[in-house]
């Protein structure tokens, strides 16, 4: 979203100040390399306080106009439409500054903003028509498909022409495409099928020389050859003073070979938006006591984003150290063999509670190590005592079956809790 974005508008309410969703915008809009108005809302309220916004904005180094920045801030409330001018104006001279223009007389070009397959319309898209204009009839290439459109604004009516800034939603696509991919629009089905063919063999050759968008091997790699690099790492712990500790040591490594960059440390799970987020600034992910579940897993995977977990702050400190030194030797790491979601609890006097489960993801082995998450944090590691099947004791279970586990010398299970199983195995360095 912030990538096809030309202005980005941070909106944050006088009262309440910079909450974590505001971060987390700065974040995204800072990667996209995108300006940025800040409009200070909510100032009819009796607790509007503008000049502490734009000090807690300083803290994320987004410095308004009034202390000596070049963001233009502005201050307004959407109840009371106090200002809504002044936020327009200051949008136009930012458009205006960065010379935001298009050409409405040409054929349409854009990008997928969102996409999925209707069960009464196939697949469906919705487009931001970034140049040109889009027309009932063009022939349209989306991603590696193409189709004849058919399209509607957001109030479902059908549309006869859409011109730059328009967001559009269109059926008639061959294919669901995906967020980000890019569109064309041609006046012949002709030209629309062979660009669309061409695209589709672009695309299956990159990914057979598809690269991580980061990795610890590349750090290793770069400091052998002593080349000068900055390292973009994110940081998720399991509470805010954790990520602040990991942080202010990982920045204390920078040298004058590497430069190491915090793109955003904060506490709580590991989630898409931070893998989304280290795709787009190349950055690795470094779990404290954190992590990911089997969905952001398979999206690291697909983004190619590296994601590293540590429970000790030395032991993730001395990696990185190794890693720039050009001397990351073989290291022990984990492999996660799968999921059980915690559905139910028995209390059993004699032996203590025996969790009802579901596999959501792999297998799970019986004696395997496992760790016990609660919203993605860390709240016991152990073994499995006793894995079943209805009644019988079994060596595996995997996914889509129901199972009992018993923990060992640990009842505090909670229902909503994963169960996650892992193995030690030995990753060499190239």
């Amino acid at each position: 979203g912030a990538s096809v974005t030309d202005i980005v508008v941070l909106v944050v309410a006088a009262d309440d100040g910079v909450m974590p969703q505001t971060i987390e915008a700065i974040d995204h809009a800072k990667a996209a390399k995108v300006p940025i108005i800040v409009a200070i809302n909510k100032m009819d309220k009796a607790g509007a306080d503008p000049s502490r916004v734009k000090n807690e904005l300083m803290a994320h180094e987004i410095v308004v106009e009034d202390f000596g920045g070049d963001v233009i801030s502005v201050q307004i409330s959407a109840k009371q439409k106090q200002n809504i001018d002044g936020l327009l104006e200051a949008i136009l001279t930012v458009a205006e500054m960065a010379e935001l223009k298009a050409n409405p007389d040409r054929y349409a070009l854009g990008t997928v903003l969102e996409a999925k397959l209707d069960k009464n319309e196939g697949p469906k898209a919705t487009l931001l028509v970034q140049n040109g204009s889009l027309r009932e009839g063009d022939y349209l290439v989306v991603g590696t498909g193409y189709g004849k459109v058919r399209m509607t604004n957001e109030f479902k009516k059908v549309l006869q022409v859409a011109t730059p800034s328009t967001p559009v939603s269109v059926i008639g696509l061959a294919e669901v495409p995906l967020a980000g991919d890019r569109f064309m629009a041609f006046p012949s089905e002709a030209e629309a099928r062979e660009i669309a063919m061409k695209r589709k063999q672009i695309k299956e050759a990159k990914e057979k020389n598809k690269t991580s968008a980061a990795s610890l091997d590349d750090l290793f790699n770069k400091a052998k050859e002593g080349l000068t690099q900055n390292i973009n790492i994110i940081i998720k712990a399991d509470s805010t003073g954790s990520a602040e500790a990991v942080k202010g040591s990982l920045e204390k490594l920078s040298s004058d070979n590497i430069k190491i960059n915090i793109v955003r440390a904060t506490s709580g799970a590991i989630t898409e938006s931070d893998v989304l987020l280290a795709s787009a600034s190349k950055a690795i992910i470094y779990g404290f006591n954190v992590r990911p579940d089997a969905k952001t897993r398979a999206k690291a995977e697909e983004e190619k984003v590296e994601i590293r977990l540590h429970r000790i702050i030395y032991a993730l400190i001395e990696e990185i150290q190794a890693a720039m030194k050009g001397m990351l030797a073989p290291t022990m790491v984990e492999r996660v063999t799968g999921q059980a979601e915690v559905r139910r609890l028995f209390k059993v006097s004699k032996l203590g509670t025996i969790c009802g489960c579901m596999i959501v993801d792999g297998f799970i082995k019986n004696a395997s190590q496992i760790r016990v998450l609660r919203d993605g944090i860390i709240v016991h590691e152990g073994k499995i005592a006793s894995l079943q099947r209805e009644k019988d004791s079994v060596k595996e279970v995997k996914r889509g079956f129901e199972c009992g586990i018993l923990l060992e010398n640990f009842n505090d299970v909670k229902e909503g809790d994963i169960i996650e199983g892992y193995e030690m195995v030995e990753e060499k360095s190239n």
